[in-house]
């Protein structure tokens, strides 16, 4: 018995991340086969084609068979979905090309080298956003930490899902991080032996100062602190979802609540504003970038 699964148009407000999750949520550990139909699909952002290309993998590994029913796709989402390279990873007869599209990527196994590559050239190397080449370094080695914790403690059997977005006319430039582990709170939980910490409160902890998935340091944050501080510097904004839990950093604020909606994995969309300012660390040093 095959399930279909019906794609909404999925932009990155509240109710869109909900939509997302409510497709995660549909599709059974025991479901066979999934066709997905896009017939009621207008608009695809970043985060739902790394969530969808996330959610197809999931269900592979779980044995199952997936379908895109690419004849329901609307001509302009399926030339963004060939653009970013969406279609490729799934129909191999059609090639990807160099647009405003950071691609879609799928990293079965922690590619440091490759990942570091694709943050620097295909998200924060190609002008878009007006940095120094050290800020870009350190806000690459900053991003790193997200896939270093999907990786390390995350727990994940198939991988992290990455796809990013330049929108010309809104001046933004967007990216998503989704992976399908165990999720950032109860890596805290587990981390503070409390099994009862609401899912607001872990994320705080794991994004305070000094807390980061890397060896030698405390174990469990994220280390997102430089992208944090980038974030509201250029007005831009940083959502990170996980279990019932949302963390929303930008210019103004900083906000931890729990939501109605549960994911049992990891979300993080980055926006950042394509102004003409440019930007740079206070004080840099006359080192070489960090990559």
């Amino acid at each position: 018995m095959s399930l279909i699964v019906t794609v909404p148009t999925i932009n990155d407000k509240p109710k869109d991340f909900d939509q997302l999750f409510q497709l995660w949520q549909q599709v059974g550990e025991d479901t066979k086969e999934v066709i997905f139909d896009f017939s009621q699909c207008f608009f695809l952002q970043q985060n739902a084609v790394a969530f969808l290309g996330g959610l197809a993998r999931l269900i592979e590994s779980r044995g199952g068979k997936v379908i895109f029913d690419w004849d329901t796709v609307k001509n302009h989402v399926c030339v963004n979905l060939k653009q970013n390279g969406f279609i490729y990873a799934f129909n191999t007869s059609e090639e990807p090309w160099q647009g405003n599209s950071i691609p879609y990527r799928e990293d079965r196994y922690q590619d440091r080298d490759g990942l570091v590559h694709y943050l620097a050239e295909q998200w924060l190397g190609r002008d878009w956003v007006h940095i120094s080449d050290f800020l870009r370094s350190v806000i690459v080695s900053t991003a790193w930490e997200i896939y270093a914790n999907a990786f390390e403690h995350g727990r994940t059997d198939i991988g992290v899902f990455s796809c990013g977005q330049h929108y010309p006319k809104l001046g933004k430039l967007k990216l998503s991080v989704v992976d399908f582990g165990v999720g950032i709170p109860q890596n805290v939980r587990d981390f503070q032996k409390n099994p009862n910490l609401p899912a607001d409160q872990a994320l705080k902890w794991a994004f305070q100062k000094g807390t980061t998935t890397r060896g030698g340091r405390v174990t469990g944050g994220i280390g997102l602190d430089y992208l944090k501080q980038f974030v509201h510097i250029n007005k831009g904004k940083l959502q990170i979802l996980s279990h019932d839990g949302c963390a929303t950093i930008d210019e103004k604020q900083e906000v931890y609540e729990n939501r109605q909606s549960f994911f049992g994995g990891t979300l993080v969309n980055i926006t950042l504003l394509c102004d003409e300012s440019y930007y740079a660390l206070e004080l840099e040093p006359d080192d070489e970038p960090l990559f």
